[in-house]
């Protein structure tokens, strides 16, 4: 496994471990809409009303992040960030970067959840800052039942970034809704 991907599995697998640590006390705090600002403000998004922000603990690679819980839609969004292995310095829409870190986020999803379906990848670039993202959508069984899981990677410089939304399979419509206000420029 190359030092990528265990940079990237290591992203996830704090965003999943942190999925059942959810701090019932920050899901009774008022919630406001939540500005999340990653890779130096290149992508950077408001998560509507609802969400309650609770950081989440340094990884031992150095991983840091944020979960955004929505108690009323059962959504879930993980925004993490951390330094790329190997001090590699990578452009703000650098395919073959990009290429990669799809490659072993799937690969390490295929191990971590048996269920795991990816149902579609696409490249975007963000019209502000030029940065490219990968997006790729699928959908597994976490926390006891089926989930709609929509992934957004990117790089920038020595940092990668990793968000994540996670919803209930039920609501496809409001998980569509909530990726569009997300990607929005």
């Amino acid at each position: 496994m190359s030092l990528l991907s265990k940079k990237a599995a290591v992203l996830l697998l704090s965003a999943i471990a942190a999925l059942g640590a959810i701090n019932a006390q920050a899901a009774k705090e008022k919630a406001t809409s939540e500005k999340v600002s990653l890779l130096d403000g290149k992508f950077s998004f408001v998560l509507p009303k609802g969400f309650v922000a609770d950081p989440l603990p340094p990884s031992p690679s150095g991983a840091k992040g944020t979960m955004y819980t929505n108690q009323a839609t059962k959504t879930v969004v993980i925004a993490a960030q951390n330094q790329i292995p190997q001090g590699q310095n990578v452009k703000d829409n650098d395919g073959p970067f990009l290429d990669g870190a799809v490659s072993s986020f799937i690969e390490d999803q295929r191990k971590a959840l048996p269920d795991f379906n990816k149902l579609s990848e696409k490249s975007l670039t963000r019209k502000g800052t030029g940065l490219g993202l990968r997006q790729v959508d699928s959908t597994a069984t976490q926390g006891g039942g089926q989930t709609l899981n929509t992934t957004l990677m990117a790089g920038s410089g020595t940092k990668m970034a990793l968000v994540q939304v996670i919803s209930r399979a039920s609501d496809k419509q409001g998980h569509d809704a909530l990726i569009k206000t997300l990607l929005k420029d």
